[in-house]
């Protein structure tokens, strides 16, 4: 196990826990809501040989709490947090891969602070604003909201999960396979479940309507590639990716499994991490 140091940053309104593990260009990582920096442990580990690696929970989310009202949180005010990180780091540009949710953060870092990324990975970004049935993901993303607030946060977390991989009326989705992870993604698993009510509350709808501005991004000068799962789903996260690439004119990277794949199979996915980013 790579020594692992913890710190925190103070932001307007929050208070960001982060991780660094290993030596070499700054690379930040950046996790989907409702998940935190366990998720990408593994992946940590298998890059902090190359990099130096920085993982963080994104404000409101397990151990980075909030030091105001809690309201509603934008992709904008997420971006805000990472740029702020970057720049508490280093005066050099950074290395950033936001998987899921955590890659819209990353998008909209890039058209905000270009100057801050040296490359970034955007691995299966949700985007329905950028489908050709947006307004249908819209209403149905409405329903998984409605869902929580006549259900619980159980009941919209398996409405939320099958609507993400396209179908919203499916049984309840079988549990990935967790042998492989690190014990960090295992502790996660039970942080998760305190940032429901939060996710649900402020962060699913207003992070959903989030449109990443594709001028700006492809005049920016800030590398692009797009992740998209080998085994994923033609839900939201996979289509948005392949809409992305064709948008951004680039060609998707394929990494193992579908939208856990970075977290189930780090090993590999760390090597293809490094080879685009090289």
């Amino acid at each position: 196990m790579n020594n692992i140091e913890t710190k925190i940053l103070e932001v307007p309104g929050a208070q960001l826990h982060y991780e660094v593990r290993g030596t070499g260009p700054l690379l930040l990582m950046i996790p989907g809501a409702p998940a935190d920096a366990g998720a990408l442990a593994g992946l940590a580990d298998g890059l902090s040989d190359r990099y130096t690696v920085v993982t963080y929970d994104q404000r409101g989310l397990s151990r980075s709490p909030l030091t105001g009202p809690a309201g509603d949180q934008t992709v904008a005010a997420f971006s805000q947090d990472a740029h702020r990180l970057i720049a508490a780091l280093s005066d050099e540009p950074a290395y950033v891969l936001g998987t899921s949710g955590g890659a819209l953060t990353g998008l909209d870092l890039a058209t905000r602070h270009p100057e801050q990324i040296r490359a970034l990975i955007a691995h299966e970004p949700p985007i329905p604003e950028l489908l050709p049935d947006a307004a249908h993901w819209r209403r149905t993303f409405h329903e998984v909201y409605n869902t929580y607030r006549s259900q619980g946060p159980e009941a919209a977390m398996q409405r939320f999960v099958a609507t993400i991989d396209g179908d919203a009326d499916a049984p309840p989705p079988e549990m990935p396979d967790f042998s492989q992870m690190p014990p960090e993604a295992l502790e996660m698993m039970g942080r998760i479940q305190g940032n429901l009510d939060y996710f649900f509350d402020h962060v699913l709808l207003p992070v959903l309507r989030f449109e990443p501005d594709i001028a700006a991004l492809g005049a920016a000068p800030v590398r692009i590639a797009v992740g998209i799962g080998a085994a994923s789903p033609a839900g939201v996260p996979l289509n948005s990716a392949l809409v992305l690439a064709e948008r951004l004119d680039t060609k998707p990277i394929e990494f193992p499994g579908d939208h856990q794949g970075l977290a189930i199979d780090a090993v590999t996915s760390a090597d293809i991490v490094h080879a685009v980013l090289a």
